[in-house]
């Protein structure tokens, strides 16, 4: 049955996680799962340092300055932090259907959210085009799941198109909503952020009263919308950034009502005494675009700071204070619940590794995926960095541009904002990540740009959204 978008009335949910909460110790402990729940909650544009999080221990920029998450921070503080996590994409729609399949975009023939350009628009190369949809021969995360007893829900932004959450795994859902959903909500219920935390919180009351592990996936509409952020909380922002535009000083409140969100389920999951056996998981679809950053590039680049997101799980036997700096990314998140929550089958298909043992503090452990690497490819043109591909392995990465041919090689340990372009002074190690790149595109059917005929490069080049973006130091 599909849960409408509605907020559900303050009252009677406090009623109901009260009544829950107030249930004797030993029907509590009688009514516990051996089985863990799981909590997934994907931010919309968020970049890896859009938290008032750390996300590295030895880097000072690795948090914001700005933005006041202190929920966040709690998670963080409580379980593990990832500071080497990856989104699938550098844009919303492919990163979220490899998380919910564990495959890569480039292996699923969507590669971008929006249709690519056609010859009119001059541009020197062709993308290829998109599947845009989520084939019913896909084995989604919700009906692993689901197929194993878990009560499944899918709150939020689903972008999948394909007859929505509901045809795809998830017994609760908001429908098939997209981009368009968070202008819908205003203050006091900004992007729908804290009716999205009362009906999860709701569907996780229900699956106690149950008896039955459940897996609720929250897609956060924010940062989309940052103009219906709560006005309180946008006139504390303005006057912390005075020089700031709308938008900017928007986003930064939006992201604190998203905190308060996030509060408000982890809030829920103490109440109704299920803290101790839930995995929450939070993390980011594609880093953010514009301003400040980091690292260089963003939404819709394959630099770092399109793909880098921030990645926090607390939950059973992950120890508190913990990081984790093995890279990681979205495509590995469906085998390692499959694992934790004991289902014994993976569709063949799936390319992402188990991460349990780190998530269990072994922060050495390597992650066994069936290839070597992490594979991104966006062949597009929406960010100045044009059509690409790259593969991350160990502390290198390697960045194919198609425009000009030219493969770039970094060490991202050494050299985490890409500044040094190593591909002509470790000709041995570009020649090894090469070929690692050349064999993941072909195992995966990777479609490739193409010259345009009608590319004229005489005429003006088209507006492209920035990805570069400024280095901060």
């Amino acid at each position: 049955m599909t849960r409408s978008p509605r907020v559900l009335a303050a009252g009677l949910l406090a009623a109901l996680l009260a009544a829950a909460a107030a249930r004797p110790a030993t029907a509590q402990a009688e009514s516990a799962s051996p089985r863990p729940n799981f909590v997934l909650m994907l931010a919309d544009d968020q970049s890896w340092d859009g938290l008032s999080v750390r996300m590295h221990p030895e880097r000072d920029d690795s948090r914001s300055p700005i933005h006041r998450t202190p929920r966040l921070e709690e998670l963080a503080a409580a379980g593990l932090r990832c500071s080497a996590a990856y989104a699938p994409a550098p844009v919303c729609s492919p990163t979220r259907i490899a998380i919910q399949t564990g495959r890569t975009p480039a292996a699923l023939g969507w590669t971008k959210a929006a249709k690519s350009v056609d010859a009119s628009a001059n541009t020197r190369l062709l993308p290829p085009a998109n599947a845009r949809r989520l084939a019913d021969s896909e084995r989604t995360l919700g009906e692993l799941l689901q197929a194993d007893g878990y009560r499944t829900a899918h709150f939020g932004k689903w972008h999948l198109r394909s007859g929505g959450p509901g045809a795809h795994g998830y017994d609760v859902h908001d429908g098939d909503l997209g981009n368009e959903a968070a202008a819908r909500f205003t203050d006091p219920n900004p992007v729908d952020l804290f009716g999205m935390a009362e009906r999860a919180a709701a569907f996780m009351a229900d699956c106690r009263k149950a008896e039955q592990p459940f897996f609720a996936q929250l897609s956060w509409h924010a940062l989309h919308a940052p103009e219906n952020a709560l006005t309180s909380t946008t006139e504390r922002y303005r006057e912390r950034m005075p020089r700031a535009n709308a938008k900017a000083i928007g986003r930064a409140a939006l992201t604190e009502d998203l905190d308060t969100a996030v509060g408000r389920v982890l809030d829920a999951l103490d109440s109704l005494g299920l803290a101790d056996q839930t995995f929450v998981v939070y993390t980011s679809d594609n880093g953010g675009g514009g301003g400040d950053r980091a690292m260089r590039g963003g939404k819709g680049s394959l630099s770092e700071g399109g793909i880098r997101v921030p990645l926090l799980v607390r939950g059973p036997g992950v120890p508190a204070g913990a990081w984790c700096h093995e890279p990681v990314s979205g495509i590995d998140l469906l085998p390692t619940f499959a694992a934790l929550a004991g289902a014994t089958e993976l569709p063949k298909e799936v390319e992402g590794g188990d991460l349990t043992a780190l998530l269990r503090g072994a922060s050495d452990a390597e992650v066994a995926r069936p290839h070597p690497g992490l594979l991104f490819h966006f062949p597009h043109y929406q960010s100045n960095d044009g059509p690409e591909s790259a593969l991350r392995l160990d502390r290198f990465k390697i960045v194919r541009h198609y425009e000009s041919g030219q493969d770039a090689l970094y060490d991202l340990e050494a050299d985490p904002h890409e500044a040094r372009d190593l591909a002509a002074s470790q000709p041995e190690e570009l020649a090894r990540m090469t070929g690692l790149l050349d064999a993941a595109l072909e195992r995966t059917d990777a479609a490739l740009p193409r010259p345009n005929p009608e590319f004229d490069p005489a005429a003006d080049p088209p507006a492209r959204r920035s990805g570069a973006g400024r280095r901060r130091r």
